[in-house]
Order: structure tokens, then C-alpha cells, then sequence
């Protein structure tokens, strides 16, 4: 029960809900007793969902997904109880699915804060938040994460990271998908990169550019 489509519908009647966006076993670790009473005192009812399987497998929407993009949000969960959000970024692809149960990428040396490694040293919970602003499509999994040291695991650290940046990888993060849940394009405002900004008005400057020197010839 997982893929696009349009923003999530709750079909609630007393206990069971269904959902036509969620992979099963996100919905059977986010609806807890308090989401529950949360809905059933704005909706009037509460929705439940138990006996998912053990893992949601990424299928070949989603693996298509995170190979397009090129930055992600990662929250971890300190011993204060506190979540961190991290904004990490790359080249598309460097969020790599290993297998449909397995995400990895390089952690290069940064501002030497270290937040989110020391927070997975004690939590392994990860919530991964994946966004294309262009098309309007989030992708959120959840999963438990280890820190391997890349001098450990020099096939891993070929395969994740950018040739000319190798000696700069500290560490590997490696992400046991637990499952995950597309949610719809509802308040999500279209953003472009610069490289899609210019894909898209790069035609247009060209035929500028051709009408300029018609324009020219006819005048000269």
C-alpha cells in the first residue's frame, strides 16, 4: 500500500482506518494512543493500524526518488530528549539505496559539531525528510542508522564518495529502512535550482540570441 497520489485521506470508522499513501508499518509506528485521541477529538473518530511487517521495502518509485536528489533532512534524537534537524547535501545520487531495506551515504568532515553522530551513538532512530520543490513530492522514511569509520570499510567509501573529496570522509552512515510515506503536494511552493532554472529558460536565451542577430543582419 505504498506510492504517489494525492494528499492523504483517512477513511476512519471507529478503529480502522485505511490509507492510500502510506507504506503499512509507518502508520502502525506513528499512530500511537495520543495521535489517536488527537484525531478523535478533532474528527470524531481515531484511526488504527496494527500487524504491519516488520520492514516496508523501498520499491522502484522510491529508489528512483532518492537517487534524484541531491539533499535530504536527517533528525536524530539527543539524550535530552531534544530532536536535531541536519540539512545534508551532495551530488544527485549520493544518498545511496544500497538494497530496498538499505540507505548510505559519506559524512565528510564538516564544522566538527558532531550532533548527529553522537546522537546515534545512544539513539539509532532516524527520520529522513526528502523534498523535489519542483514537482511538489516529499518522501519521509524512518529507520535506525549506524556510524561506520570509512578508513574501516574502503569498498563502501569508493562507491559513496566523490573521488576528489575521499580523504575528506570521516565517516559512513548506514540506514536500516524501517518504512516510509509519501505525502501529498498540498502547501508545498515550487522551487528551482539554478542548474533547473537554467534548463528550463536556457532554450528561450538561445532564440532571444538568434531573433538579436536576424534582428542585426536585417538592420546591417
Amino acid at each position: 500500500m505504498a506510492g504517489k497520489s494525492a494528499c492523504n485521506v483517512f477513511l476512519l470508522h471507529a478503529d480502522t482506518m485505511e490509507d492510500k499513501t502510506m507504506a503499512m508499518k509507518y502508520l502502525d509506528l506513528t499512530m500511537t494512543e495520543s495521535v489517536r485521541r488527537a484525531q478523535k477529538q478533532y474528527y470524531g473518530h481515531a484511526g488504527r493500524i496494527a500487524g504491519g511487517p516488520e520492514h516496508d521495502p523501498l520499491g522502484e518509485t522510491e529508489v528512483e526518488f532518492i537517487a534524484a536528489r541531491d539533499s535530504f533532512y536527517l533528525g536524530t534524537v539527543g539524550e535530552t530528549g531534544w530532536p536535531y534537524i541536519q540539512h545534508r547535501g551532495g551530488p544527485k545520487g549520493f544518498l545511496r539505496v544500497l538494497n530496498p531495506t538499505t540507505l548510505a551515504f559519506a559524512d565528510y568532515r564538516g564544522n566538527r559539531q558532531l550532533l548527529s553522530t553522537g546522537n546515534l551513538s545512544v539513539n539509532t532512530r532516524v527520520s529522513l525528510f526528502l523534498m523535489d520543490y519542483k514537482n511538489r513530492e516529499r518522501l519521509k522514511i524512518l529507520g535506525h542508522a549506524r556510524i561506520e569509520d570509512a578508513r574501516s570499510h574502503p569498498e563502501l567509501l569508493s562507491q559513496l564518495s566523490i573521488p576528489s573529496l575521499q580523504a575528506n570522509v570521516e565517516r559512513i552512515v548506514v540506514i536500516d529502512v524501517v518504512s516510509f510515506d509519501w505525502n501529498c503536494p498540498k502547501y508545498i511552493t515550487p522551487r528551482y535550482s539554478a542548474e533547473e532554472v537554467e534548463e528550463l529558460v536556457g532554450p528561450l536565451k538561445a532564440k532571444i540570441a538568434e531573433l538579436e542577430a536576424r534582428l542585426y543582419a536585417a538592420r546591417s
